[in-house]
């Protein structure tokens, strides 16, 4: 199988990789009716989101975010798929090679949520990706490692290449944001906010978490961040811009 980015490189599918693949999607159950799209966006903050995120029939979480203690209130704590990027995987946890408990303490606030690894986009996301799968298999825990086709991370690329989106791959959350399009009627989008200051003209983080701003040139958020705009214009989905109105 060829690789998404890294698409001269290929990696022999194995006995033991084939066994790691599901033989139906995970996800078969959907259409689901009401997703949540959650970024990580520094909007998020005092947003008071939380309850209507949680509300959602699946939410789609982005690279671990913090989800417990005061911050649920903004943020929600339901998660049904989160992305993980075998970087985090790298710096937090010593690729797995130690740390294994905390990283499985940390996780077990995402629930039975699936764990979306990039394990075929790069060659070296390979082994990070497949040690998070087995980590979990062993463990018994209840989350459970998934895997996007690299074909279908391809046509994505090429259909968004065909809007004007020409980066060298698209950002986590643009990724989850089309394929929540193909699963679900509805779809609302939180956190998703590029922008140093609120409608509002107040300063915000680039995270709600934290202020450390992405590598430049991997992305290109401005373009990507075009399409969403237009999307919510369209009613193809809703882009969450201020606070939730609470009951």
């Amino acid at each position: 199988m060829s690789y998404e980015v890294d698409s001269k490189k290929t990696i022999l599918i194995t006995q033991d990789i084939f066994k790691m693949l599901p033989v139906s999607s995970p996800l078969s159950v959907y259409p689901f009716k009401n997703c949540a799209v959650v970024g990580n966006g520094g909007i998020l903050k005092n947003s008071s989101c939380g309850a209507e995120i949680d509300s959602s029939d699946f939410v789609f979480r982005c690279n671990l975010p913090p989800t417990t203690g005061n911050i649920s209130k903004d943020v929600g704590n339901k998660t049904n798929l989160v992305t993980v990027n075998p970087s985090i995987i790298a710096q937090k946890y010593n690729k797995l090679n130690e740390k294994k408990t905390e990283f499985l303490e940390n996780i077990a606030v995402y629930g039975d949520a699936f764990l979306l690894l990039p394990a075929f986009s790069f060659r070296s996301n390979t082994a990070t990706s497949f040690k998070v799968y087995h980590t979990l298999k062993e463990s018994k825990a209840a989350q459970r490692a998934i895997f996007f086709h690299p074909t279908y991370l391809k046509s994505l690329a090429q259909f968004w290449r065909t809007k004007g989106v020409k980066a060298y791959r698209l950002s986590s959350g643009f990724m989850i944001t089309s394929a929540a399009l193909e699963l679900c009627e509805n779809v609302k989008l939180y956190g998703f906010w590029p922008f140093s200051k609120s409608t509002e003209k107040m300063p915000i983080s680039h995270h709600y978490y934290d202020n450390q701003l992405p590598k430049p040139g991997f992305h290109a958020m401005p373009k990507e961040y075009n399409q969403i705009l237009q999307l919510h214009g369209k009613g193809i989905l809703k882009l969450q811009f201020g606070k939730c109105e609470s009951d």
